[in-house]
């Protein structure tokens, strides 16, 4: 039976590096799937283009290329590899993986950068847009940072009909990473929504990397997940229909099972029925999950209907300033020293005039400093107070850090292991425009 092997190298952009490789070794792969974009992601790539022209993605790209590239050319199946870890700069990481395949002497490579889901230029000519939060495009002003559409697999397909080795793009649906490769493997038509339907519930499942094979899953003593500490990451093995089979490196740590795969299906699902991507409308509502083998599903009753006609855009922008101090107390009455020491931030900054536009004073700890032992009558020998404002300027949110820091000296007693931070607020917000407006454009370079 003619079928695909597609594996989950990352469901986020800090994620582990082993499970990857150990996929790309051992999974007998034809791809490799990097899913490192989440909303704040990618705005906070475009604000570091804004700072280095040459940067903006993704900051774990060299090493998980130099880790994985070497099994491209693995001469018993062919691996390629798939990612946005392109964010606000595909070009750039394309150039980055040209130069690393150079370095390790992988002559030949074909690496494409896919563009098109920078949509910022479209915003400033329509400042009447209405977002999500109801502020329209003219409102946020100077404050706006980035504008990036969801694009769906046309870019990726394109890749892959010119033989790229390596994809890498900026704002692509999650799943569409996946459902790009069966799109392009099988040659599923434009408007095969039931195969494509199904092609997304498996992205769906895979997207989250480990969170499938047991990581999110796990509740000691409720849900139990052996090997946690080397989770093995998940792969899809596809047939022709869009029925697929999950399953992970045998030996690896993690559990892929139905109740497993089912709280995956429901992860940020709305509407069963109607879940919304780029490529498809899909239809879980009649999945199915059966245990085929030691952590193996088979999937079935994914479905779709017609695409929306519009495309969800991401709208990062600046939104203020958020000052943070924290200072431990432990012993006796530590929480009520605590609760003091936060009393006397809130006085303070009511008597130096500090504006916030919204405060918190909490209580954190149970074991940092005394272990398992508490004192009398179950309070806890220790506490960590956290002291976070937002404010409209910074000097408003440095204020309110330095404010905790001072509790060493003024009060109350046995304060130790202050920290403060300031940290600029990137907000996101979202609206729909037309897929009409924006199109997939694809580089395409070969490593010499």
């Amino acid at each position: 039976m003619n079928t695909l092997r597609i594996g989950a190298g990352a469901g986020y952009s800090g994620d582990r590096l082993e499970p990857a490789v150990e996929l790309a070794r051992h999974g007998r792969l034809d791809y490799l799937i990097f899913e490192c974009l989440a909303e704040r992601t990618i705005a906070l790539a475009q604000q570091a283009r804004l700072d280095d022209p040459a940067g903006g993605f993704d900051p774990l790209l060299a090493a998980r290329m130099r880790a994985v590239l070497p099994y491209t050319r693995n001469t018993e199946r062919r691996l390629r590899i798939i990612t946005n870890m392109g964010a606000a700069n595909p070009r750039g990481a394309a150039a980055e993986v040209l130069r690393i395949a150079t370095e390790l002497g992988l002559h030949g490579l074909k690496v494409a950068a896919v563009e098109g889901d920078d949509v910022l230029p479209i915003l400033i000519r329509h400042p009447e847009w209405l977002l999500d939060n109801g502020q329209t495009v003219a409102d946020l002003g100077q404050r706006l940072v980035s504008a990036n559409a969801y694009l769906g697999v046309e870019g990726i397909v394109q890749a892959l009909a010119q033989d790229a080795d390596v994809v890498i793009t900026g704002r692509v649906a999650d799943p569409s990473l996946f459902l790009a490769p069966q799109v392009h493997h099988f040659g599923w038509a434009a408007q095969d929504w039931q195969r494509r339907g199904r092609g997304t519930l498996t992205g769906h499942l895979l997207e989250c990397a480990g969170q499938v094979s047991g990581g999110y899953f796990a509740d000691p003593g409720v849900k139990e997940v052996p090997g946690l500490a080397r989770l093995g990451f998940p792969f899809a093995e596809i047939d022709a229909d869009g029925l697929a089979t999950l399953g992970k490196v045998a030996g690896s740590g993690g559990r892929i099972d139905v109740a497993t795969c089912t709280e995956q299906l429901l992860y940020e699902v709305h509407d069963p029925r109607h879940y919304l991507t780029p490529d498809v409308t899909a239809d879980f509502s009649a999945v199915r999950f059966e245990v085929c083998g030691p952590d193996q599903v088979r999937v079935s009753g994914g479905g779709g209907r017609e695409r929306p006609s519009q495309l969800k855009v991401t709208v990062g922008y600046r939104d203020g300033w958020i000052g943070e101090g924290q200072i431990s107390y432990g012993g006796p009455n530590a929480v009520a020293r605590a609760r003091l020491a936060g009393r006397i931030v809130q006085e303070r900054l009511a008597l130096t005039g500090v504006v916030c536009e919204d405060l918190r004073c909490d209580l954190m700890g149970v074991d940092s400093l005394h272990g398992s032992t508490f004192g009398q009558g179950g309070e806890p020998w220790e506490v960590r107070l956290r002291v976070a404002a937002r404010c409209c300027d910074r000097s408003a949110a440095q204020a309110v850090a330095n404010e905790v820091e001072t509790l060493y000296t003024n009060g109350p007693a046995g304060g130790g292991g202050a920290t403060r931070q300031v940290r600029e607020v990137l907000a996101v917000a979202s609206l729909f425009v037309s897929r009409e407006l924006t199109a997939p454009k694809v580089h395409l370079e070969r490593c010499p």
